[in-house]
């Protein structure tokens, strides 16, 4: 890297002659690249899915993310390697985006989709495959570059990541450089300088992360955090339920932002709730483990990086909970406070779910609002219930972004093949959490659109029309 950049009379590193060399890169493929053709972009956006799908590269990405990181468990990163990108390559291969995308004859408009330029793509330690090709795809699929920028703990990983995506392109005979990364070692100037240089980025990680791409000067999308609560209502299927919350919960050891952090039962199935929960893997602490629990997992206010996203037998050595905690496949600690003194209402990275009481309806939606005023908030929460009148007040009454009915939320949340959330592995939260976009990430963020407008027959309603109403209310005399 020092070789292509200078230093200045401080001895601190010039980047711009990195990046410069990156951009013009990005631009020269965007020129070669037929991005007016669907086929061809079509062609493109599947090598970026098969240059982690394919089942070897698969297994071998998810073994070096978890070597790199720490963070997570190979099993459940092979499958959101494939399974996601299977899923976001289904929902970009439906998509037309390039030319005319729409007309609209009665209101006299055509839409053309054109790409938004080079694309800084911040990615995330906890996905450094799986995050660094869904948002490639999604990119090329407007027709653009990307320019990768890797957590530096997850630098091996997306590196290697990336080389099978230019592999990838070359063999379907498409420009290498749509696809680039920064060069090691990958640092926060680096990155800003990258942000600064871009058309558009698209930031998945640390709310810092978001922060400085929002005030890099450069259009940005960003993402909140998690920290979700799903309520266990009265009328639930608790097995069914408890074993959703645990196979959601359990995957990548709670690596994902999707991942049900808090639950809140209804009292008048809080034991049985509790009973189901255990029979799906759940280990029910007792105070002083729960003492033990939160002395492990936070230090001087802090996540503990030594213990968050471990699997469950190394999570309860390092807390010291004992033989029986270490067969169990996740902790359940009970809990009354909510607040930002209270770190278990907080996100937990980490196979520990905080479990609330509460004694009626009303006071589980306030509990989960409480939760996501600590942290999530515009994110996302759950409930798993036979009353839909009970999940329709969670959406009209919370500021999130969706809300998930019987469903497993890590599942769920990004995308399913049983609901109708495109595939992503970024969650827009809306300006309640700072966002742009209150939305799943998907191919549509990065296109801009031109309006052909031609004249239509007159659409002119009568004054009594529009204002006929308020007259009548109010008269027309101040």
């Amino acid at each position: 890297m020092n070789s292509l950049a200078e230093k200045d009379c401080s001895g601190k590193t010039d980047y711009s002659l990195i990046i410069v060399e990156l951009v013009a890169r990005a631009r020269a493929a965007m020129a070669e690249f037929q991005n007016d053709d669907q086929h061809k972009i079509d062609d493109a956006v599947t090598a970026l899915a098969w240059s982690i799908y394919e089942p070897g590269r698969a297994k071998e990405l998810a073994e070096l993310a978890v070597e790199d990181t720490g963070l997570g468990n190979v099993a459940s990163k092979i499958t959101k390697n494939t399974r996601k990108i299977f899923g976001t390559l289904r929902d970009l291969s439906r998509a037309k985006s390039t030319g005319i995308i729409e007309e609209l004859p009665e209101k006299g408009l055509v839409k053309y989709a054109k790409p938004v330029g080079v694309v800084a793509a911040v990615c995330p330690s906890t996905n450094p495959a799986a995050t660094p090709v869904n948002k490639a795809m999604m990119a090329v699929k407007g027709g653009n570059a990307v320019i990768i920028a890797p957590s530096p703990a997850g630098y091996r990983t997306t590196h290697q990541c990336v080389e099978y995506m230019r592999a990838e392109l070359k063999r379907c005979g498409q420009p290498v450089d749509l696809v680039q990364i920064l060069p090691a070692p990958v640092s926060k100037d680096l990155t800003q300088a990258l942000m600064e240089a871009a058309d558009l980025i698209v930031c998945t990680g640390s709310q810092n992360n978001v922060r400085r791409a929002y005030s890099s000067g450069t259009v940005a999308i960003g993402v909140g955090a998690g920290n979700v609560p799903v309520i266990i209502d009265s009328s639930a299927d608790l097995d069914d339920a408890a074993a959703k919350i645990c196979a959601s919960k359990i995957f990548d050891n709670s690596t994902s932002c999707s991942s049900e952090n808090s639950l809140v039962i209804l009292d008048e199935v809080y034991d049985e709730a509790l009973a189901a929960l255990q029979r799906a893997g759940g280990y029910r602490a007792s105070a002083n483990e729960k003492e033990k629990i939160v002395n492990a997992l936070w230090v001087d206010g802090h996540l503990n990086r030594h213990v968050i996203a471990k699997d469950a037998d190394v999570f309860a050595q390092a807390a010291g909970l004992g033989e029986a905690a270490e067969s169990a496949r996740f902790f359940i600690v009970e809990h009354e406070g909510i607040g930002a003194e209270e770190p278990l209402s907080d996100e937990k990275l980490s196979l520990v779910l905080t479990v609330y009481r509460a004694g009626d309806f009303a006071e589980a939606k306030d509990k989960v609002r409480r939760i996501l005023d600590v942290k999530g908030i515009g994110h996302s929460c759950g409930i798993h219930t036979k009353n839909m009148v009970h999940a329709q007040e969670l959406a009209e009454e919370l500021d999130v972004v969706r809300v998930l009915v019987n469903q497993a939320h890590t599942f769920g949340n990004g995308g399913s093949f049983d609901n109708g959330l495109n595939f992503t592995l970024s969650m827009g939260c809306g300006t309640w959490a700072g966002n742009s976009i209150s939305e799943n990430l998907n191919y549509r963020n990065f296109i801009n659109i031109t309006h052909l407008v031609t004249t239509i027959p007159e659409d002119r309603p009568s004054e009594e029309a529009l204002f006929g109403r308020y007259w009548t209310k109010f008269g027309q005399n101040g």
